[in-house]
């Protein structure tokens, strides 16, 4: 019942989503650099699009868990086909947009901030590969999402200042990256304690339209610190790392949805934020 409800819910939001990417696929395969605007509402559509098939596996693999641990073999086949389907969609979809980056869009971006929120781009796209994969598909996404990561850090730490949104909505992610992905707590910690930390220092020259998305993903950053720093140094189970999501504003890179708490893990569970 579970698998076909989902299955419903998933095809009938992602027919109503694929129209808006079709769209904005053909305006990013066009000549000269997106707009500021054009640049958001594509990631949008991209992550609408994702975000949904994501949000599908996190809870169709929780419901596979507790049927195996029931012995309810016909059930965990069913819910195991519809899982793999998902799976080969989110595949899909995540090549889709990384052909985009590669062929179109990072070979026009001029600005640093094009040239950091497409590689930051990458590296998400990558890192939701890597949520799924195993054995090498799992390390080659995981070494291509690092990559994309550290490309957009080197152009973020010289053109980028600490408070720019996009630039704390990488932070955000790639420390997400580090905890999630390479089991690396102690580098997500550092990294996402550095990143609120230069921003603190200069949140007096924060300019006022982008005050508050940069305030808002600061506090992402904070909320993922508390979590992952826990007393009892273990992480809930089920939580996952909140991640920012970009906005259809000329000044927002990331600001995050109430989607990002309900998608990226089943309702029951508490979540750490990703961009």
């Amino acid at each position: 019942m579970w698998a076909s409800f989902l299955e419903y819910a998933t095809d009938w939001a992602c027919a109503k989503l694929a129209e808006m990417v079709t769209y904005m696929k053909e305006v990013a395969n066009l000549n000269g650099e997106l707009s500021v605007d054009e640049r958001n509402l594509l990631s949008v559509a991209y992550k609408n699009v994702v975000g949904t098939r994501r949000a599908s596996w996190r809870i169709i693999s929780s419901i596979e868990q507790k049927e195996e641990s029931k012995g309810s073999d016909k059930h965990v086949t069913i819910i195991r086909d519809y899982r793999q389907k998902i799976e080969t969609e989110l595949e899909k979809v995540c090549q889709d947009v990384l052909d985009v980056l590669d062929e179109s869009l990072i070979p026009k971006a001029e600005s640093g901030e094009s040239k950091v929120f497409y590689h930051k781009m990458k590296g998400d796209y990558h890192r939701y590969l890597a949520e799924f994969a195993s054995g090498n598909k799992r390390k080659v996404a995981a070494t291509a999402a690092h990559e994309a990561y550290k490309n957009a850090t080197d152009v973020a730490q010289t053109e980028l200042t600490p408070t720019h949104p996009i630039r704390l909505g990488l932070a955000l992610n790639f420390s997400v990256f580090y905890y999630e992905i390479l089991n690396s707590p102690d580098r997500a910690c550092h990294l996402a304690k550095q990143a609120f930390d230069d921003a603190i220092a200069e949140l007096d020259s924060l300019s006022e339209e982008s005050y508050r998305d940069s305030t808002l993903i600061m506090q992402l950053l904070r909320d993922n610190l508390t979590l992952w720093t826990s007393s009892d140094g273990g992480e809930p189970e089920g939580a996952e790392a909140k991640e920012d999501k970009p906005v259809e504003t000329e000044a927002a890179a990331a600001a995050p949805a109430a989607e990002e708490k309900t998608e990226e893990a089943p309702a029951e569970a508490p979540a750490p934020t990703e961009s």
